[in-house]
This record gives C-alpha cells, structure tokens and sequence, in this order.
C-alpha cells in the first residue's frame, strides 16, 4: 500500500476543518462528533506534527548525495617596513574570494542512507492513518457509551416506576389487612435500592458526556440515538479466513512493520557500506589581489578540477560497530513484524467470533423481553390469587428491566465490535461512521442531565 503524502494529509486536515465550520457548534450526531475530534484530538495533531517531523529525514539524507558549494572572502592590510634598509617602507592591502563546488560521485552509504529514510517515511505514514482510524474508533466507542448511558437511566427508571407502584400497592393491600408487613418491607428496600441504581446510572451518563466532549472539544448536552431500523448482521465476507487474510495485507501496523523492516534491512547495506571508498568530484576557483609587489603580478585566478579518493582502512572498530548495531535493530522490527503478525491475526478471528456472536445475542435478547414480560405477568397474577410472593414479583420486575439494557447493549457492543473487527483489517473508513450516521434519530435524543435536582428526582 502507498502512503499518503504529507500534502495529501494537510488538505485532508483542511477539508476536515471546513466541514466542522460548515456544522453548528452543537452537533448532535456521530458525524459531527467525529469532524469536530479530527481538528481538535491532541492525540492526531501530536501524529500530524510527528508525521511532519520524520518526513524531514529524506531531504536531509537527499542533500547528502547533492552537490555542496561553499565560497569565502578576506581582506587584510600590511605595513612591511625595513630596518637598516635603504628601502621605503610599503603599506598596501591584500583581498581574496574563492569558491568551491563539491559533488559525490561514488558512495554506496549515502545512497542506501537515502532509501532506508525513505522506508523510515512510509513506516512513519502508516503510522499516521493507523492513528485516524483510532480516532474512529474512539469516537464511535465515545459516542455509543453515551446511548448506552442512557439505556441504563431509562431501565432504571422504568424500574424504579414500575417498583414505587409496586410499593404503593402492597400498602394499600397491608393497610385493609391482606399481606403482612414482609412484603411491605421487601418493596420499600427494593424500592429504595432501584432509586440507588436510577441516581447512579444518571451521574455514569453525565461522565461519559464528559469523555465525549474532551475529546471533540465541543460542550454537547445532546446526540442523537441510533434507530431501531439499524440491521443487525452477520460481517460480510461472512468468512474469518477471509478477514484474516484482508488483515494480513491492509493493516495498517502490519504494513508499518514491514516498512520498518525494509528501512532496518537498507540500513545494514548502509554501514556496511562504509567500508567502501568514496569519490567526490570538486571544482574550485579562486581570486588573489594583492597591492604589494609580486613576482606573478598583483591579481592571481586559478581553477581547479579534481577527483578525490577516500577509502576507510581503521576506524578503531566504529564501522564494525554501527553495523552490528544495524543487524540488531534488524532483527528487532522483524521480531516485532512477526509479534503484529500474529497479533493481528488472533484479534481478527476473535472480533469476527464477538460480532458474529452479537447478532444471534440481539436476537436472543429481544426475545427475552418478551419473555420476561410474560413471565412478570403471570407472576404478577400469581401474586394476586396467592400463589407467588412479592419478592418473586420483584425479581421477575428486575429481569425484564435488566434484559431491555442487555438488549440495548448487545446492539452497542454488535456495532463497536464491528468497528473494531474493520480496523483490524485495515478497511477501516470515516465512510462507515457516515453510513452509520444515516441511522441517526433525532426524534429521540439521549440529553445530559447536569441539575443535581434532576439527578436525585424520580419521574
């Protein structure tokens, strides 16, 4: 795979930050979250500005395989004077410029130096888009533990409803003398216990509006919900060989991986180049004037052509050195290609099982509702003919409450999972937070509650 360019990310930055100007400050859907993170997380601009960084490295090895050019001036002044001669004294200036153009004309070092910086920039832009596709991920991971929040606040107060009318019935019931005094204690600790539940899955929503806000940088106390419409299904290659396969190619540490490997390998063939000799070609030029007397006059040019030989007989071992340096690092990215390798591997086949699992999990868990309403129902009706107690009506309560949030967590995790199973892949794209988006629903916002008077009131 070809990295981007550095001009290629800059304009995407740019596009990005028109997009986001484009919106209100108050976005209120994943789309708008995600625009907002790419010009504000620290976490990309720190991989932007390092990005810049290291693609520095290929002009200053370029340079050293360019020609240099050099020039330099002086003037001076002198007073020559002869004791005992019957010769005048002589004041008189002497100025000079020359010039000096050197170009390597063989050096094997530089020339893989060259290459293994440009390995080093591929490594290093691969790198980059992996830290894009986390801020997807990061996003989407941000943005579902908001509606899941929020499933939690709804099941809690749906329960602490349906347990306070629970509780008011099993007193009215005591009061003419139909159930013992348990069954009215057994209902106020439930009670009492669902509101626990209700007040902290209320300050668990305020905290992950936080985390969402620090990182798109934006005070939201709104988003959208993701529809009901949203299909639920198996990944398509519905193969986890084939995933693994696609990872094998796309991902993105793999391929850094494996350029660091080349720019390591072309490194070797760099010190151990520095055996070689070397040839650089020279022109100079220069330009004596001198206002004293001269045998060869007062003005002297003179032009050189030249080629000069250098070979490396004994450094003290420092060659030898750098290149068993060389081999180590060498053999570190390979080990550390192999590591991601596998890796890779293991996380795909295991995301592609936990998506693959959350699609027959929705399903079961959609049927439990149904399940656990009937069972509350018969329950319920068991408790008025005598049959069954109150603390059977509250458990049974507290399952159907408990399966609407598994439901609605199994669909959050089924699309987190789904996320995480592309980006390990490598096909991983801010498309899919957009086909996601198209699922958005406004009609039913999920909105932060920061009033502690709020917080601790029921319905």
């Amino acid at each position: 795979m070809r990295p981007r360019s550095s001009r290629r990310i800059r304009l995407t930055t740019m596009f990005g930050a028109l997009l986001l100007l484009s919106h209100s400050a108050w976005a209120t859907d994943i789309m708008d979250v995600y625009q907002a993170a790419v010009s504000y997380d620290p976490v990309l601009g720190a991989a932007r500005a390092d990005l810049a960084a290291r693609e520095e490295i290929v002009p200053q090895t370029r340079s050293l395989l360019l020609p240099t050019i050099g020039a330099q001036a002086g003037t001076s002044w002198n007073e020559r004077s002869f004791p005992g001669a019957n010769t005048p004294d002589q004041d008189f200036n002497d100025h000079y410029y020359s010039a000096r153009l050197s170009q390597p004309v063989v050096n094997v070092s530089r020339w893989f130096t060259y290459n293994s910086a440009k390995a080093t920039v591929d490594a290093a832009n691969l790198s980059y888009s992996q830290t894009e596709q986390n801020l997807v991920v990061r996003a989407i991971d941000l943005y579902l533990a908001v509606l899941r929040g929020q499933a939690a606040v709804d099941a809690t107060k749906a329960e602490e409803a349906a347990v306070q009318r629970q509780l008011e019935q099993v007193q009215q019931r005591f009061d003419v003398g139909l159930v013992a005094i348990t069954d009215v204690l057994e209902a106020q600790a439930a009670y009492d216990a669902a509101v626990v539940r209700r007040i902290q899955a209320v300050g668990d929503l305020d905290i992950f509006f936080v985390r969402l806000n620090t990182l798109a940088g934006q005070p939201y106390t709104a988003i959208d919900s993701i529809s009901e419409e949203l299909p639920i299904i198996n990944p398509d290659p519905a193969n986890e060989d084939e995933w693994v396969k696609m990872a094998m190619e796309k991902n993105y540490s793999i391929l850094a991986a494996e350029a660091q490997l080349d720019a390591a390998r072309l490194n070797i063939k760099a010190r151990r180049s520095d055996h070689l000799p070397t040839v650089d070609g020279t022109i100079s030029f220069s330009r004596n004037v001198t206002g004293g007397p001269s045998f060869l006059g007062d003005e002297i040019e003179t032009t050189v052509y030249g080629l000069t030989l250098q070979v490396p007989i004994y450094q003290g071992g420092y060659v030898n050195s750098r290149t068993r340096e060389a081999v180590a690092l060498s053999d570190f990215s390979a080990e550390n290609l192999a590591n991601n390798r596998r890796t890779v591997g293991r996380d795909t086949r295991n995301l592609f099982q936990r998506v693959s699992t959350d699609v027959i999990r929705v399903k079961a868990r959609l049927r439990a509702i149904t399940s656990a309403e009937s069972a509350l129902e018969a329950t319920e009706t068991g408790y008025e003919v005598g049959t069954r107690n109150i603390v059977d009506v509250l458990q049974v309560q507290n399952r159907l409450y408990l399966s609407q949030f598994d439901y609605a967590d199994s669909r959050y995790n089924y699309l987190l999972g789904l996320f995480l199973l592309k980006q390990q892949a490598g096909v991983l794209d801010p498309k899919d937070l957009e086909d996601l988006n198209a699922y958005s629903d406004s009609t039913k916002p999920v909105t932060r509650i920061t009033s502690l008077a709020e917080r601790s009131a029921g319905n």
